[in-house]
């Protein structure tokens, strides 16, 4: 009985430890041959202000059921920020279907000057002083998380 309990406060430590914010909430519908069924798609991203940041999609009837399938996720696919002096350690590129995004590292004081979905990419993930541009001309904030992602894989 005692064990449950040390699992539960152990989540709920764990949940305590990441900052979680719905970047995006969108409602999806399929149509089927009784009419059409109306579903919620959520994107979150999580991070622990000291270089750890995931994210995840999730998927259900009510907007709390799809948020917390995509907190789930986005624990699972934690990765971490190299971060030297402040800032990441050289500029990187990084493209996903459409999106083409760059981040550079910035000298201290500069503070974290990008836009949209990768400005909170670095915010939850601590990076005082960076510099992000999306190049490309998607303004799919999935595909830009992904290609953010995809550029923080390549530091090392």
């Amino acid at each position: 009985m005692i064990r449950g309990r040390e699992r539960r406060d152990n989540r709920s430590q764990e949940d305590k430890e990441f900052e979680q914010r719905v970047v995006d909430l969108a409602r999806v519908t399929r149509v089927t041959k009784g009419g059409k069924r109306m579903r919620f798609r959520a994107l979150v991203l999580v991070g622990d202000g000291k270089g750890r940041i995931g994210f995840g999609v999730g998927k259900g009837a009510d907007v709390s059921v799809s948020t917390g399938k995509a907190f789930l996720r986005a624990k699972k696919a934690i990765r971490t920020i190299v971060i030297k002096r402040e800032t990441i350690p050289y500029e990187v590129r990084a493209k996903f279907g459409a999106a083409y995004i760059m981040m550079k590292p910035a000298p201290l004081g500069t503070g974290i000057k990008a836009g949209g979905p990768m400005r909170i990419v670095f915010e939850l993930a601590g990076v005082p002083n960076v510099v992000g541009k999306i190049l490309g001309t998607s303004k799919n904030k999935l595909n830009i998380i992904k290609a953010t992602f995809a550029a923080i894989a390549q530091l090392k």
